[in-house]
């Protein structure tokens, strides 16, 4: 049986409808297109099965496999939306406002059963920011923060709390994903001088610290991002400030720590200073992916040792994309950066293709593991806007621009569970599709009139690091080189130039004697021992050897020298001998 063919909604100001994905790339027939200008939001169900969305009259539930409408809801004002993993019930969010006489609001969060439409709960959620409750795979939990708790609710009866984690002030939460028993990771921000925490616990074990699987502290956080891999056996925190106080980074400074449900945690060393812009958890959750430093930034891949398994070297990038199957990542620069991508097999680390999405703001995989999609959305671009959907080999399959009075404000592709679709073997050869465009050319430097008859001059303020199965190695080997390797390469060259500074001063004529020192001059001033006392050594005595020649010069001119002056000469071969000693490390 073929698999399906993944839907992708797209919101705009032309209305809402929805486009059959690859390879036929038209509208869908069994959803009708809603042409209403106001559509806030829309959202799928985890298994795609369920669309939702609110066209600032109603929310309208719709059965995506029977292509009917199942409920609407009297809720014009809803702006966000959300469906439990289990498709059970429909979670919906409005502004919170309070009445003209100060009195309180009524409850902006919704709760409704999917099969009857009834509204099963309604609570007060003030903060758009985390306002959606958290459910457990199988929906036998889920829970919300309330006041710096976490309540905790059983088979979705919210009319009783079946539990509480009570700590100082619990900042935000994350539930593990996949089968039972559900494990739970906490923050709690640092005050008067303690440190922040995160701690994992195994619901409902909440006795205290000692109950905890595992606690990280740490300084340095107003905020966090928890990342569960997909197994529920670790989890990523990204901590960050919101002022770098060295003034270093214009976006605040920030640390990455990995904690275990077996109670290991760690701090994970980056190579390179600089923001952290994007971690991502591979789907085998046994590695994940990092980009990280300042520009041009780095991006390694590292194991659950948090030990480095795989350096992608630098580039322009800020954003890591794992497909569904995990065995291709793409390696992004969107935002204020050129929309160049890097796609990598990852089971083989081999670079496939570097497509350019321009002015992109938004990046997704498609289910099948094999197409993706960017988009230029507004209110972040309000100017070409339009979405592209590519093969991962490079080839644009697909290209919509919406006209120069409309804007396009969202697409997302219809999830499908795990299994639905085979994984592929990554493959390098173009699919067929319409051929990318180039990419424009670099801008050139200004150079004046006068200058650009002449060959420009080449001069870079980074110099970009390839990936680690691309840099040149010693002697052709694929093992990095040592110090040691490195040390005797450098005596190797010094011991050359030496031999080569011997050949010179060998006795010749006045017109010749310049050519030697030049040639030390040239080739040696580029050798440095790494002790500064040394260097400072091999720097007088080129100062001397050089005052030295000049006296040649004169006397070989007709110039009578002081008795100091041919001192100074007779010792110039004591001189060249020391100068030799040092640079050979003697």
């Amino acid at each position: 049986m073929a698999p399906p063919t993944p839907l992708l909604a797209v919101r705009g100001s032309e209305g809402l409808y929805m486009v059959n994905g690859p390879p036929s790339f038209t509208e869908s027939v069994a959803f009708q297109r809603d042409s209403g200008k106001n559509c806030k939001a829309v959202a799928f169900s985890k298994d795609g099965s369920l669309f939702a969305w609110c066209n600032g009259e109603k929310v309208n539930v719709f059965n995506v496999t029977r292509a009917e409408i199942l409920h609407s809801f009297d809720l014009p004002k809803t702006v966000c939306l959300e469906f439990s993993p289990r498709n059970n019930v429909l979670a919906t969010w409005q502004a919170y406002a309070t009445a003209k006489d100060g009195t309180a609001g009524v409850p902006n969060l919704q709760l409704h059963d999917v099969r009857t439409g009834k509204c099963l709960k309604s609570f007060v959620q003030k903060k758009m920011q985390n306002w959606c409750p958290c459910w457990a795979e199988d929906e036998s939990i889920c829970a919300r923060n309330v006041n710096n708790e976490v309540h905790f609710f059983e088979n979705n009866n919210f009319n009783a709390i079946a539990n509480k984690l009570h700590l100082q002030k619990v900042s935000d939460f994350v539930l593990s994903p996949g089968a039972q028993p559900t494990k739970v990771a906490v923050y709690v921000p640092g005050s008067k001088g303690a440190p922040s925490f995160v701690r994992l616990y195994q619901y409902p074990n909440f006795g205290g610290p000692q109950s905890a699987l595992a606690n990280k502290s740490f300084f340095k956080a107003d905020k966090v991002t928890m990342l569960w891999n997909k197994k529920a056996t670790a989890v990523l925190v990204v901590a960050s400030t919101e002022v770098d106080k060295s003034g270093a980074s214009y976006y605040g400074e920030q640390t990455l720590h990995y904690l275990a449900a077996s109670g290991e945690s760690a701090v994970v060393q980056l190579p390179k200073n600089g923001p952290i812009y994007d971690v991502a958890w591979s789907p085998n959750s046994v590695e994940f992916c990092a980009v990280y430093g300042f520009m041009p930034a780095k991006a390694t891949v590292f194991n659950l040792k948090c030990d480095p398994v795989f350096d992608f070297g630098t580039g322009p990038r800020n954003a890591a994309y794992y497909s569904p199957h995990g065995h291709i990542l793409v390696l992004a620069g969107f935002g204020n950066l050129r929309g160049q991508m890097e796609v990598w097999d990852v089971k083989n680390y081999k670079l496939i293709s570097k497509p350019v999405a321009s002015d992109s703001t938004y990046f997704a995989w498609c289910p099948d593991g094999e197409h993706i999609v960017t988009a230029t959305c507004a209110p972040r671009l309000r100017v070409g806007n339009g979405y592209k959907i590519w093969h991962y080999t490079g080839s644009v399959l697909h290209a919509h621009e919406v006209r120069a009075d409309q804007e396009l404000w969202q697409v997302c592709w219809q999830p499908f569970p795990d299994g639905v679709f085979p994984e592929r073997a990554a493959r390098c050869p173009a699919a067929p599709g319409e051929p990318p465009r180039a990419a424009p050319g670099p801008a050139q430097a200004y150079r004046p009139p006068a200058l650009r008859h002449r060959p420009a001059a080449s001069s870079k303020l980074h110099e970009d690091e390839p990936p680690q199965n691309m840099k040149p190695q010693l002697g052709g080997s694929d093992k990095p080189v040592s110090k040691i390797a490195l040390k005797n390469q450098r005596k190797h060259e010094a011991k050359k130039a030496a031999k080569q500074e011997a050949k010179a001063d060998a006795p010749q004529g006045p017109a010749q004697v310049r050519t030697p020192q030049n040639a030390l001059q040239n080739t040696v001033p580029a050798m440095t021992t790494g002790d500064p006392e040394v260097d400072k050594k091999i720097k007088n005595l080129k100062k001397k050897l050089k005052a030295i020649e000049q006296l040649k010069e004169q006397a070989a001119a007709g110039k009578q020298l002081e008795k100091n002056q041919v001192e100074k000469i007779q010792k110039e071969a004591a001189l060249l001998k020391e100068l030799e000693d040092l640079e050979l490390g003697v």
